[in-house]
């Protein structure tokens, strides 16, 4: 499989193990890669043979009224106490409350877990980066070095800048691995703080900054012009978003 995204995405999704977002996050994937669609493809038609292989075996017929038999015996004896009118009525509301949430507000519940999902894995992969021998793959200060090394490596061009006479000097960059995709990392130093920009396409259109923070870190997410960035440190967040602001530019 040659696309950028990890094979293990492709496969909780076959699973049906993502979440609503990340699920619908990645059939809009699937709309402009035929890589994924083939390798969907593939799997399914793992699937359907091995269900037409027919690999299991009926339980004698001896063994069948032995378990249904069983089963009798923990049926319970004696009636359910009927509930009385008023608590039908309660039952009933609490059902209808449960439904209109439901209808109203699916689209918040969806947002609020992908960016808790979100915030873990970019956190986690700053995180990683500091271990040591981790932070860097490319150790330069030159921008132009820097980009020659990813190229080849990624299939998709992104602004690659030294800010030294900002105060955030560029150290090198790396290619790492967040939430299943593959994105590029490029390392900033600023005022004692270690800064990640995590870079990666996107087909979605451009949107403003957003903001969060996680475990004491700080993260500022925007989309522009095809990719989209997230810079990460638990510099504060008056740097983070000078960071941001010079990326941008």
């Amino acid at each position: 499989m040659s696309c950028e995204l990890a094979s293990s995405t492709l496969h909780r999704y076959f699973d049906r193990e993502l979440n609503a977002a990340r699920a619908a996050e990645f059939e809009r994937h699937l709309e402009h890669c035929s890589d994924c669609v083939a390798e969907l493809d593939a799997c399914g038609s793992v699937r359907d043979a091995l269900r037409r292989s027919r690999l299991y075996e009926h339980a004698p017929a001896l063994l069948r009224h032995k378990l249904r038999v069983d089963l009798r015996s923990f049926a319970p004896t004696t009636a359910p106490s009927r509930l009385l009118p008023w608590r039908w009525l309660a039952a009933a509301a609490l059902l209808l409350v449960t439904f209109v949430l439901w209808r109203v507000i699916p689209g918040l519940h969806k947002e609020e877990d992908y960016q808790a999902e979100f915030a873990a894995g970019i956190v986690d992969a700053h995180l990683r980066s500091l271990l040591p021998g981790q932070i860097t793959t490319v150790n330069s200060t030159d921008p132009h070095a820097v980009r020659s090394w990813f190229e080849g490596k990624v299939k998709f061009t992104f602004p690659v800048n030294d800010f030294a006479s900002h105060g955030f000097s560029l150290h090198g960059g790396r290619v790492d691995v967040v939430q299943g995709r593959t994105v590029v990392a490029l390392v900033y130093a600023g005022r004692g703080h270690v800064l990640n920009v995590f870079i990666w396409p996107t087909r979605e259109p451009d949107t403003p900054p957003r903001a969060g923070s996680r475990q004491r870190y700080q993260w500022i997410d925007w989309r522009k012009g095809g990719i989209e960035l997230c810079a990460v440190s638990d510099a504060p967040t008056s740097d983070l978003q000078q960071l941001q602001q010079l990326v941008s530019e």
